[in-house]
């Protein structure tokens, strides 16, 4: 079987350039919005207090919320003029980007006030750049592909060293 007939089989897959399929695309993307949400609420409630890095660490929050929401649904933020450009260069980085600027973003908060508030807050904005950081990995292998890969290492193997079936015989 050629590798033209093993693509013939199986059903074709819309993705694009970073490998994501358009499920994928949606999970992140959801999971975006949540992160978003979440920040929001968690950063509001994060503010109603006397402590400083309480306040710097709600309002950072909220700042999380309206970047997850520019980058990830930029119909969301329609009144906005530069909403749709900021969305643009969102999409054009690439997954282990996107993963290292929202867990960075997430982590932030944490570090400046360490509560529960903040931990739940931004644990779906991580979780989002987790998924991004998954998609960087690529696609796994399938088993019999990975079963025909090493059947023909083996045969390579075999012809360098020489030691085939009727050689040793």
């Amino acid at each position: 079987m050629s590798s033209a007939e093993d693509t013939a089989g199986a059903a074709p897959v819309k993705e694009e350039g970073d490998g994501m399929s358009w499920w994928y695309r949606w999970l992140c993307k959801i999971a975006g919005v949540l992160g978003g949400i979440s920040c929001a609420i968690a950063g509001i409630w994060n503010c109603v207090t006397i402590y400083p890095l309480n306040i710097a660490a709600g309002v950072w929050m909220v700042l999380n919320a309206f970047i997850l929401f520019l980058c990830e649904v930029p119909f969301c933020c329609q009144f906005i003029e530069f909403a749709n450009a900021v969305a643009a260069r969102a999409d054009k980085l690439r997954p282990w980007q996107k993963a290292f600027f929202y867990c960075g973003m997430a982590l932030f908060p944490i570090l400046l006030s360490l509560s529960i508030t903040t931990l739940l807050g931004n644990a779906i904005a991580f979780a989002t750049g987790v998924l991004y950081g998954l998609a960087s990995l690529g696609k796994k292998g399938d088993a019999v592909g990975y079963a025909r890969l090493q059947h023909q290492k083996q045969g390579d193997e075999e012809k360098l060293t020489g030691t085939t079936d009727e050689v040793l015989q």
